[in-house]
């Protein structure tokens, strides 16, 4: 949805090298601005000139452009060079800086460098496009040359978005890196974090510039909770990872750290990810409300390791950081081998992946799959078992309204063979939408 809003400054003479400021309410819930502005800067005008006429195109205006965000801070500026500009949080137009698009008063900054005799009118255009829910894709798990990968982020984001991912988070070991270090790459979010490593387990750090102070290093219990709690209270989404890897498990009690995510698909499925797609099963039946993630843990390209495999799915209001994790924190997620796998809508009345809908007053979910290979196989998983819904007849797409028979939680899991002759593996898995008797919770 956009909104527009048209403003006018005239600008007298006796004004020229002033700079003013021309107010305007920035709504809630603004996702991008554009604005733009036009002024007369080479008005015609005719005269005679040797038995004919003349039309002067002579420079006779020159209105410089800025931006002020609410606290007073200079979003951009640009001079006259520049007659259209765009900011979001996640990008915008060279001379401006990303920047959250709070509601409140905002200011357009009238550079009055040069001001016919006349006077000039300047006339603004903004508009406000807002945000909606929109399914994006992405890897929460990568690294760079900064510890122990091949490329630099640059080259990483490029890749990650021939891909066909939609955000990344740069997550070097025991390296933080801040979001004003991270480059610029059209149609990509990059979201800064540190995949905190120590011998007795890893976990991500996400969103935030700093997590913890001082070093990453902990030799007891507590300085390992120490990060922890200090990465939760500044924000940071914190992901499990790997926990069954054969390598670096995590052998840490999960239950005295704080943390949102449980990592259950790390690069190729292999058995390592089903035994923490086992554990993610047990706490589901015991009653616990984990999200998952998943994420590539690319260092370097190898035959079955890339940008986004797997890939986390996520249904955000926008595809700043901020909102993306929201939703990978909320549970509005699944998780696929690839950017191009299946694509699921997964909802109960008004409830979807992570939330929490009333029973018996929503008896169902809905289920809408995409991009179905021949032989896919659909599966419902509850706390009682798994139960198989179709195998994809040929190519195509599946929609199906499947009977909730109590309280507890339903989750998806799309399995294919990928290989003739060796067994399925899991395509897709997705968070599950819970039921409470009762009334409904987000």
């Amino acid at each position: 949805m956009t909104d527009h809003l048209s403003l006018e400054l005239f600008i007298d003479p006796a004004q020229q090298g002033e700079y003013l400021l021309l107010p305007f309410t920035m709504p809630a819930g603004v996702e991008r601005l554009e604005l733009r502005y036009e002024y007369p800067r080479r008005p015609a005008s005719t005269g005679p000139l040797a038995g004919g006429t003349y039309t002067s195109r002579a420079e006779a205006n020159i209105i410089d452009l800025g931006l002020i965000a609410p606290d007073g801070e200079q979003v951009g500026a640009s001079g006259s060079d520049k007659l259209e500009i765009t900011v979001s949080e996640v990008s915008a137009t060279a001379g401006y800086r990303p920047c959250k698009l709070v509601p409140g008063e905002w200011q357009i900054l009238a550079g009055a460098y040069k001001v016919a005799p006349q006077g000039v009118t300047v006339r603004y255009e903004l508009r406000f496009h807002f945000k909606a829910t929109r399914l994006y894709r992405g890897d929460l798990h990568t690294h760079t040359l900064a510890s122990d990968g091949v490329l630099t982020a640059a080259e990483l984001a490029q890749r990650a978005r021939r891909h066909g991912l939609d955000f990344l988070a740069i997550t070097d070991h025991n390296q933080p890196v801040s979001h004003l270090e991270l480059p610029q790459v059209d149609g990509l979010t990059l979201i800064p974090g540190v995949e905190w490593t120590h011998y007795r387990g890893h976990a991500n750090f996400l969103g935030v510039d700093r997590p913890y102070d001082g070093s990453f290093h902990a030799n007891s219990e507590d300085e390992i909770r120490q990060r922890f709690v200090s990465a939760r209270q500044r924000g940071a989404l914190i992901t499990i990872n790997h926990p069954f890897d054969e390598c670096c498990g995590f052998q840490l009690d999960m239950g005295s750290l704080p943390w949102d995510c449980l990592e259950i698909w790390n690069g190729p499925m292999r058995e390592s990810n089903l035994r923490a797609l086992g554990l993610w099963q047990q706490l589901l039946a015991a009653g616990k409300k984990v999200p998952i993630v998943g994420g590539s843990d690319y260092h370097r390209d190898t035959p079955f390791i890339f940008p986004g495999g797997p890939t986390t799915c996520v249904y955000a209001a926008s595809a700043s950081a901020a909102d993306l994790l929201a939703a990978v924190r909320a549970g509005h997620a699944y998780l696929t081998f690839a950017p191009g796998a299946p694509r699921l809508a997964f909802t109960a009345g008004g409830a979807q992946m992570g939330d929490t809908a009333a029973w018996p007053d929503v008896e169902a979910v809905h289920i809408e799959l995409q991009d179905l290979q021949a032989g896919d196989l659909l599966r419902a998983v509850t706390a009682e078992g798994s139960r198989d819904i179709v195998r994809a007849p040929e190519d195509g797409a599946f929609e199906v309204d499947l009977p909730v028979t109590g309280p507890g939680f339903v989750r998806l899991e799309v399995w294919r063979t990928f290989i003739p002759g060796v067994p399925a593996l899991p395509a897709l898995i997705s968070n599950p939408i819970y039921f409470e008797q009762g009334e409904a919770v987000k």
